[in-house]
């Protein structure tokens, strides 16, 4: 896997200050998307151990609310894979940290059992995403006012919540 960015003090995709990180790969290349450049799977660097360091690092200190997945898309079945090792060690040496996670596929329908971006990896891997932010970028239901996504049909998702409740539980944390 490779990745585009490192935001080590990101205050845009998630709440709170967060770690970014930008991986590439993405097909749904959705129309005004504000990083067309990470749809390409090789733009960037390697995602290797001295990046994984790097990003724990970054995690370390306590005004740090967690890590921000986006790209490029994580759910890219190649990303989850690669990424699934690094999310556990995140888990392990930050519990009282959170991860967000932004994808263009859609939870209940494309990251399910015979979903397109369904793989060996998925479900441990949205074990692990404290809250998911699904959904393609549509331009036409674009809408600035949201917070932490850019249209519309995206969604904010509790995945503990909705883990627990077995249906969509939407993330509505209060600033």
């Amino acid at each position: 896997m490779n990745y585009g960015e490192i935001k080590k003090t990101d205050i845009a995709n998630g709440f709170g200050v967060r770690v970014s990180l930008f991986v590439s790969g993405c097909s749904h290349r959705c129309q005004d998307c504000f990083n067309s450049e990470t749809w390409d799977f090789s733009y960037g660097q390697p995602f290797t151990a001295q990046t994984e360091e790097e990003l724990l690092e970054a995690l370390a200190p306590g005004f740090v609310n967690g890590l921000t997945l986006l790209g490029g898309d994580p759910f890219e079945i190649s990303n989850q894979r690669a990424l699934l090792p690094f999310l556990r060690r995140v888990k392990k040496a930050f519990p009282g940290k959170d991860i967000w996670c932004y994808t263009g596929a859609v939870l209940d329908r494309d990251l399910i059992p015979d979903g397109h971006y369904f793989c060996e990896a998925t479900e441990e891997m949205l074990s692990l995403i404290d809250v998911l932010v699904d959904g393609p970028f549509i331009a036409a239901q674009k809408d600035i006012t949201l917070r932490f996504r850019g249209s519309s049909n995206q969604r904010l998702i509790d995945m503990k919540e909705t883990r627990q409740a077995g249906k969509i539980i939407p993330w509505d944390k209060q600033f």
